[in-house]
């Protein structure tokens, strides 16, 4: 097929989009350690939510694990890496106890909502969080602290149905990878129902949550369709799905790799919204851009709101070792 007989097709490319920094530091923490103590190093649950990245890193000689107790004796002087997502306290005391040495890849961002929820805790404040079940990173936040401190509320009908034993001396935090609008309603009932709810020193939904989601706002509206690389498992992703459709796309989707796309379902479009989560490689983005040119004569405009200058410094035991470019091309191209 020549480019005359190709339908005309413009993608809207979302920026920002694709990795945030907490999920790139965590990503190079996992390099630079296998730079520096060399294969295995151990990563308890998946370092981000994508499959692609994590089995980028096996392919470099990390090992993933879903509990310390898998290490084998004869590696416990490698390092075990957690994730970005945050852990209990429970998990790091059961490192030391192994006598494992750790590197904790928890993003900066989730370490202040844990620090904020420590902080109503010590103030004497029930702790409510706003988040996902069974989610790591409420998994993470609620291991902080005694269990029976933090009450889990999801939806406005939890809100609704949420009665505490002292109603006015309650403390919110959030997951940072929220709805920004589902939560504002979330917190709007909690606040009407509880006048004396303690917000946290500053808000929970991380920058880059944020910052996708007002991209994918501005670019849905005219979509015949908006795609969203990343993983069915990622909260931030499946939030930008529903934004974009709430925001005016006729379609979203969730994607992996181009190999999932449906042409046939697909049909025949001419204007393509496309973004990605913030655990999703940059390469995978142009993997769907060149699928869809191969079939369509496609123009790429740019939707961007703001540049992120963000950057966040790896573990002091790894700042010494050199980070390439080719060290990362394989989730940056």
């Amino acid at each position: 097929m020549n480019i005359a007989a190709k339908p005309p097709l413009t993608i809207r490319l979302c920026g920002p989009r694709g990795f945030c920094a907490g999920v790139d530091r965590a990503i190079q923490i996992v390099v630079l350690a296998l730079k520096s103590y060399g294969a295995p190093v151990y990563v308890r649950h998946e370092i981000v939510h994508n499959r692609y990245v994590v089995e980028g890193l096996e392919a470099k000689g990390a090992v993933f694990v879903e509990e310390l107790d898998e290490i084998p004796a004869e590696h416990r002087a490698q390092p075990v890496v957690f994730s970005a997502h945050g852990v209990p306290k429970s998990v790091p005391e059961d490192a030391v106890s192994r006598n494992l040495f750790y590197l904790d890849a928890t993003c900066p961002l989730v370490s202040k909502v844990h620090k904020q929820a420590m902080r109503h805790n010590r103030l004497g404040r029930h702790v409510v969080l706003i988040g996902h079940a069974g989610h790591p990173e409420v998994i993470g936040t609620m291991g902080q602290l005694p269990e029976g401190s933090v009450s889990l509320i999801e939806t406005i009908e939890d809100a609704d149905a949420y009665a505490p034993a002292d109603p006015d001396n309650l403390g919110y935090v959030t997951q940072t990878t929220l709805s920004v609008d589902d939560t504002a309603g979330v917190i709007a009932r909690l606040q009407e129902r509880f006048p004396n709810l303690n917000a946290p020193a500053a808000d929970s939904i991380c920058y880059a949550t944020t910052n996708r989601q007002e991209v994918v706002k501005q670019a849905a509206p005219g979509c015949d369709l908006f795609i969203i690389v990343g993983a069915p498992n990622s909260s931030n992703s499946k939030r930008l799905v529903e934004v974009a459709l709430r925001a005016g796309a006729k379609k979203s989707i969730l994607v992996q790799r181009a190999a999932e796309l449906d042409w046939d379902e697909i049909g025949a479009i001419s204007t393509l919204g496309l973004s990605a989560g913030a655990s999703a490689p940059e390469v995978i983005v142009n993997e769907i851009i060149e699928a869809f040119r191969a079939r369509f004569d496609a123009r790429v405009e740019l939707a961007e709101t703001v540049q992120e200058t963000e950057n966040f410094l790896v573990n002091r035991e790894l700042r010494s070792i050199e980070l390439t470019a080719a060290d990362m091309a394989f989730v940056n191209g």
